[in-house]
């Protein structure tokens, strides 16, 4: 057991001596540690195991270097030998060293230069890099700086898109490019500003221009109207197509090019103008792409919509004066013209800032304001001269416009209502040209001395009397110098409402109709009333109410021609069913009545200032013998009178001569039947018996003298005889 256990030990500490032989130095803690945790006493062998080891190593080692001493001597000896060499060579190698440093400073030198250089190679090469990229940036942003300068505001919009999108992206790093996006929507807001300042100064100056658009489009208008009216004449049966005259640059169809061969001057055509001529709506387009470019184009419509709302407003505000003159109409048809053709440019220039539907509202609403406007002006309008004008503007007015494309059927209509109004005032007008020509007539026949003057009058009224005609000169025609001025006029007042009714668009069977009412109205209102105030006039004696008599007469007769005139003028048959009749005649017949009727009238009042200078003296003892003077003046008087009505028609003058008569012997009763008279001597009865035979015996004689049938002699003759007797019974039963 005790030999087994050494055997163990000797073994164990073998391992030990191994481990620590080939075990780090660090790591030997545990192992010798192993060696006292084994058994009592066991380090002591260990120890001893150790020694023997050590003495072992140390004979190995003795061994090794008896082996190599020689070699060590000899390797030292070498070495020896070497040294002096050695030193030798460290001297070389020290002063190489030297110049080496010495030579090796230039060089550093030199190398940190061409280090440094290169390191600003580098840089510029980044540089320059950087800048590439950068340059486009900058150009564009001073690209952008000049289309602001220059007012280019759309590229200016599209710079600043490409600098957003494509540039600033490349080089958004850089403090420069962030500091240029944040000032892009400033600019942005800047050019909005900018542009609508732009668009409130174009609004205002298009206030100003329109007057000058609007007299440029209704002359053209004008010109052109004259134009096909004169082709029209040349060749009836040839057309014409759309008016030359255009202000939205829209090129107008061409006439067939006839009247160039018939020698009628044709409208310029080379020098129309254009609404970019007299405008420049360049704010307007700039405005608009600049607003679709943002995104806010909305809002510039809405903006730009209520803006023209607002100055058609004040475009269809009239002047407070302007129906005294056609200027004032003109400018203010100017106005809206101009207005409406920059509407109609526009519309047609751009997409979507205006509709259809918004200008023809905004039509609608002018139109109604223009009718109210001029039915209110034209209604304090007195001189048909100037509702004419008013008229003619008009119409050119609704065809400049409808060459737009703008309805005017309702200025047309309106022109129908001015009509009416327009025939008022030349009824007016007429009326005193009447009063005037009766005032200056001398109310005689008219004197002929010569054929020129006989074909003179003749020439201005249809005058036709084979008797006359025979009769040598000088001779006398039987009307007054006032018919053939009153027909003359009649159809000047004619051809004044043709003016009128001329470019209406209407038929020659309309304005046929309309020539013969207001006809009608002249003959029946205004030629009927100025003639009944003549004949009650006080100054118009029996001979002038006999002439007036005569005069209607003879207007009577030239009734028919006045329809034949209208006829010729119209081309419209008078056999038509629904051609009106002119009421002439009866107008005349009217007036003749009432002359006749004033001259009953005037003749006994006449009389009665004949018989109340009668002074019978009722007591007288015999009579004079003679007839009473009144009597004999009154006779005279009657004598000349009915002198007088020869010229009259024999009913005139035989119910003028009844009428005379039948008062003579009324008033002459009514002397007997006097409520004062009391009494009446013989001598008063034969005196007063004198008178009646005279006046039975002048009534005789006028009844003979003139165209009276016999039977109304007993109806004159028959008072004198009752008279007579009245007398006697009178004188034998006193009162």
């Amino acid at each position: 057991m005790a030999d087994n256990e050494s055997v163990e030990c000797i073994t164990e500490h073998e391992r030990i001596l191994q481990e620590i032989e080939s075990t780090d130095t660090a790591c030997v803690g545990p192992t010798l540690r192993s060696v006292y945790d084994d058994q009592p006493n066991a380090h002591k062998r260990f120890m001893e195991k150790l020694e023997v080891r050590i003495r072992n190593h140390d004979r190995e080692i003795e061994k090794m270097c008896n082996f190599h001493h020689q070699g060590f001597v000899d390797a030292i000896t070498e070495l020896l030998k070497v040294r002096a060499d050695a030193e030798k060579l460290m001297g070389q190698v020290t002063d190489t060293n030297r110049r080496l440093q010495d030579a090796g400073r230039e060089v550093t030198a030199q190398t940190e230069e061409v280090i440094r250089c290169r390191i600003q190679q580098r840089n510029m090469t980044t540089t320059v890099e950087r800048l590439q990229l950068c340059i486009p940036v900058l150009e564009m942003y001073s690209k952008l700086k000049e289309q602001l300068e220059s007012k280019r505001y759309y590229a200016a919009l599209k710079t600043m898109e490409q600098l957003e999108k494509v540039y600033i992206p490349r080089v958004s790093r850089y403090r420069f490019c962030q500091i240029m996006a944040e000032n892009l929507p400033k600019l942005r807001e800047d050019i909005k500003d900018i542009s609508m300042s732009d668009l409130k100064d174009f609004l205002e100056s298009i206030r100003k221009h329109s007057d000058k658009i609007g007299e440029t489009a209704m002359k053209q208008a004008q010109q052109h109207r004259t134009f096909n009216s004169v082709v029209q004449k040349h060749d009836s049966g040839m057309g014409y197509t759309k008016p030359v005259y255009s202000l939205n640059g829209r090129t107008p169809t061409q006439h067939n090019g006839l009247a160039a061969e018939e020698g009628v001057d044709q409208p310029e055509e080379e020098g129309v103008l254009t609404a970019q001529d007299l405008v420049d709506f360049s704010p307007v387009y700039r405005c608009l792409h600049i607003y679709t470019v943002l995104g806010d184009r909305e809002t510039f419509e809405n903006y730009y919509r209520k803006q023209r709302k607002k100055q058609a407003r004040l475009v269809l505000q009239p002047q407070s004066n302007m129906q005294e003159t056609v200027e004032g109409y003109r400018r203010y048809f100017n106005q809206i013209v101009g207005f409406f053709l920059v509407e109609d440019h526009v519309l047609h220039s751009t997409q979507g800032l205006l509709t259809r539907a918004f200008t023809d509202e905004l039509w609608n609403m002018a139109l109604s304001k223009i009718t109210a406007v001029l039915r209110t002006h034209s209604s304090y309008c007195s001189d048909p001269d100037l509702v004419l004008q008013l008229k003619n503007l008009i119409v050119i007015f609704a065809d400049t416009l409808q060459g737009y494309g703008y309805p005017v059927n309702r200025l047309f209509d309106l022109l129908f209502e001015i009509r009416d109004q327009y025939n008022e005032t030349l009824l007016k007008k007429w009326a005193l040209v009447f009063r005037e020509i009766f005032e200056l007539d001398n109310y005689s026949p008219i004197p002929v001395e010569t054929e020129e003057e006989y074909k003179s009058v003749i020439s201005r009224f249809p005058f036709h009397d084979a008797e006359i005609e025979k009769q040598d000169f000088p001779k006398k025609l039987p009307m007054s110098q006032s018919v053939p001025q009153i027909y003359v006029q009649v159809k000047e007042f004619i051809y004044a409402s043709l003016k009128f009714s001329e470019s209406l668009h209407r038929s020659w069977t309309e304005i046929d109709d309309m020539l013969r009412k207001s006809t009608n109205l002249l003959l029946t209102r205004t030629l009927s009333g100025c003639l009944q105030n003549l004949i009650k006039k006080p100054h118009i004696g029996l001979t002038e109410l006999v002439q007036i008599i005569i005069n209607t007469t003879h207007l009577e007769q030239a009734c028919k021609y006045l329809e034949d005139f209208i006829t010729n003028i119209t081309n419209v048959s008078p056999e038509t069913v629904h051609t009106t009749r002119l009421y002439g005649l009866s107008t005349f017949k009217d007036a003749r009545h009432a002359a006749e009727g004033e001259i009953y009238t005037k003749l006994n009042q006449k009389i009665d200032e004949f018989i109340q200078l009668a002074d019978y003296d009722w007591g007288m003892p015999e009579s004079d013998g003679q007839a009473s003077g009144y009597l004999m003046d009154l006779i005279n008087f009657l004598r000349s009178t009915f002198q007088v009505f020869t010229h009259l028609p024999g009913k005139v003058a035989q119910t003028a001569c009844m009428s005379a008569c039948k008062h003579l012997s009324t008033s002459l009763m009514q002397m007997l039947l006097d409520s004062e008279l009391k009494q009446i001597s013989m001598g008063a009865v034969q005196q007063f018996n004198l008178d009646v035979i005279q006046c039975e015996c002048n009534a005789l004689l006028y009844t003979t003298a003139l165209p009276i049938p016999y039977i109304v002699h007993y109806f004159i003759l028959q008072p004198y005889s009752l008279y007579r007797a009245l007398l006697y019974t009178t004188a034998l039963f006193p009162i």
